[in-house]
This record gives C-alpha cells, structure tokens and sequence, in this order.
C-alpha cells in the first residue's frame, strides 16, 4: 500500500533525511587510504548517536538475506554494487567506494547513498560517478506531480543507456516513510507513462547504479550480502531521498 505523507510529515522525514547527510559527510571525510571499512561504520554510528536517531540498515534481513546486517552503512568497494558489509579491509589510493546509509528519527526514516574515489582518482571513475549523479538528478526532475513512477525509471535508464552502463535488475529505488522499504518500488529503467501516479506527499528514494562494463549481471557474494558486478568493473551507487510536492520535488537528504 502506498502512503501519502502529510506536509508535516515531510518535514520530519527531512530531519531523519538530514541526519543521513551528515554521516554520509562524516563518512567521505574520515575515508582514506589505510582507513577500514569497519571505521568507516564506527564514524556513521557515532553520527546517529550523536543525533538522537537509530539506523534502519542494523539488524534488516529481508528474505533473500541468510543473516541480519550487522552494520548502519553499506560499504561497497570497487566492483561491489551495493549492500557491502564493512570489514576489515582497508581502503587503498584509488579505490571507489559507494556508501549507503539510513537513519531513523522520531519514527521517520531517510534513505541516502553517494559514491566516491579514496585518494587520487581514476578518469574513468570520476566519469562513472558523474554519470550516476546526473541520473539520479535526471530521474528526480520526473518526479513531478502529474508524471507516474516509469518516467523516473525511464529517466534513470535511458542516462545509463546513453553512457554504455550496465543496469543491476530486480534492483531500484523505493518509497519510504515510516518504514524504509515502502510501496511503489522504482525500477532504474522503464517506459514513460506507465506505473503508479505520483502525487502531493509521496516519499521516494530514487537510486541509481551503474555498472561501469556495461553488463547488467550481478553475482551475490559468499556473505549473503553484497552484490558484485559479473565482469568485474566498477559501479557508482548514488541515492537521495525526495518527495513529491506542488511546489517540484523536495530532496530530504541534504545537509
């Protein structure tokens, strides 16, 4: 069932939205070479502490998944898609990280990811990173009132499309509001026209992830968790959550 949320709602999901926001900054500050993913989780986590929220990402397990998530980021290196536990590793020059982070305040969630280069970046990352930006931008300019949910995904899939990426299916964005995975789901490609009707007071979380060789296969690796590219290329997840207003959309996860 798909909810509409009130004006004052809104608001307080752009609390929880800021909150987000800054641990994703937190997060991309503190990353360096030599740093470990599981630092990176401590700095997010101290973030929601300090803010008074909870993380709707620690302890989720949705069915496909064999554990709870142990952790309040997703840290995706490389050739790692999304929903990457943190571990041990310890970033390199070079690597591009992809961060997705949730937090809860109030009873409200916010739903954000953002990709990134750690140290001295790859040309071909920085292009891949650009071009999922502007998807995400471009599938945020369709959520308007009057559009329906296959205009964000064709938004979204036709960027890809034109850089040469590839597109992970079965995976998209999704609405939220109490919960963090609410009704309608967002594919990253579709047909304009078609899908649910967006209106006054829909929260979505419109993400989009390139897939940098141009394959749209994905493999899940031995932890349950984290998605994997099948060529072994690189992949840029970016995120924000947005609603739908009269007024054009509203992104609720900034600073």
């Amino acid at each position: 069932m798909v909810e509409i949320k009130t004006d004052g709602e809104l608001d307080a999901m752009r609390e929880a939205g800021r909150v987000v926001a800054q641990a994703l900054a937190a997060v991309q500050e503190a990353a360096a070479p030599g740093v470990s993913l599981r630092e990176l989780d401590e700095v997010a986590r101290g973030v929601l502490a300090g803010a008074g929220a909870t993380s709707p990402f620690l302890g989720y397990q949705p069915g496909f998944a064999p554990i709870p998530f142990p952790a309040v980021i997703c840290a995706s290196v490389n050739d790692a898609v999304q929903h990457g536990i943190p571990s041990d590793y310890r970033l390199r020059d070079g690597d591009l990280l992809s961060v997705d982070c949730g937090a809860r305040l109030d009873g409200w969630t916010g739903d954000a990811a953002t990709t990134f280069s750690v140290g001295t970046p790859r040309p071909e990352d920085a292009r891949l990173v650009a071009d999922t930006r502007a998807a995400l931008e471009a599938g945020t300019a369709a959520a308007t009132v009057g559009h329906r949910i296959g205009d964000i995904s064709h938004a979204v899939g036709s960027a890809a499309r034109r850089g040469g990426y590839g597109v992970p299916e079965d995976f998209g964005g999704h609405g939220i509001g109490r919960r963090m995975h609410e009704d309608p789901h967002i594919p990253n490609r579709g047909r304009p026209g078609r899908g649910f009707p967006l209106r006054p007071g829909l929260a979505l979380a419109i993400e989009p992830m390139f897939l940098a060789g141009g394959a749209d296969a994905c493999w899940t690796g031995e932890d349950g968790w984290t998605m994997y590219t099948a060529d072994g290329s690189r992949a840029a997840h970016i995120e924000h959550t947005i609603a739908v207003t009269e007024a054009g959309p509203r992104l609720l996860t900034v600073l």
